[in-house]
């Protein structure tokens, strides 16, 4: 069935994720998904010049997915930005594995860098928090304390590692949520432990 050019951006944005997420990053390939979506190898080029900047494209939108999961949890405290981190790399595995692949894309673009900055900008707000109220002394490895806890059980999650040390065994449902919750507990306190419910 033809695809309609207009579509066509969201259909191989979309597809690249897919792929990403079952098979890896370095499988995503351009020529393959223009097979898969039935349409010519070359037009990509209305929308993306390069694998690169498909790849670019779609770890720009997970940022933007990502801050606003981060933002909508940000009310409720810093531990809950964590889960929804989590949360998101279980809900987006592919954006997921794509946003952390520097080499595959590039990192000069300037709706990437918009984006990310975006969300790493709502975890430095989360932890200025923390530090404001006297909970962190060093806001610069706290920021890295926190981005390394979640995105490590994320990233361990997604590759099957905590549900076969038999610690997750529903990693893709609301326990990996609550390994999240308890888990980033120890580091920043019990949700209703303090300032900043973290």
């Amino acid at each position: 069935m033809p695809r309609m050019d207009a579509d066509l951006r969201e259909l191989l944005m979309r597809s690249a994720a897919e792929v990403a997420a079952r098979s890896g990053v370095a499988e995503v390939t351009i020529r393959a998904l223009a097979r898969s979506l039935g349409v010519s190898h070359a037009a990509h080029r209305h929308h993306f010049a390069s694998r690169t900047g498909l790849l670019t494209a779609v770890a720009a939108e997970g940022h933007r997915l990502l801050a606003q999961g981060l933002e909508t949890a940000a009310p409720a405290g810093f531990l809950e930005v964590g889960v929804a981190y989590v949360r998101f790399a279980r809900d987006h595995p592919g954006h997921f594995a794509v946003m952390f692949t520097p080499a595959a894309l590039d990192l000069a673009d300037p709706e990437l860098s918009a984006a990310r900055g975006r969300t790493f900008g709502v975890l430095q707000g989360g932890v200025d928090a923390l530090a404001s109220a006297g909970r962190v002394d060093d806001a610069r490895a706290a920021v890295v304390a926190a981005w390394s806890l979640v995105h490590g059980l994320a990233a361990l999650a997604a590759g099957g590692n905590l549900a076969a040390a038999g610690l997750a065994p529903d990693a893709d449902g609301d326990a990996l949520l609550d390994l999240a919750r308890r888990t980033a507990g120890m580091l920043y306190g019990s949700p209703g432990g303090g300032s900043g419910g973290a």
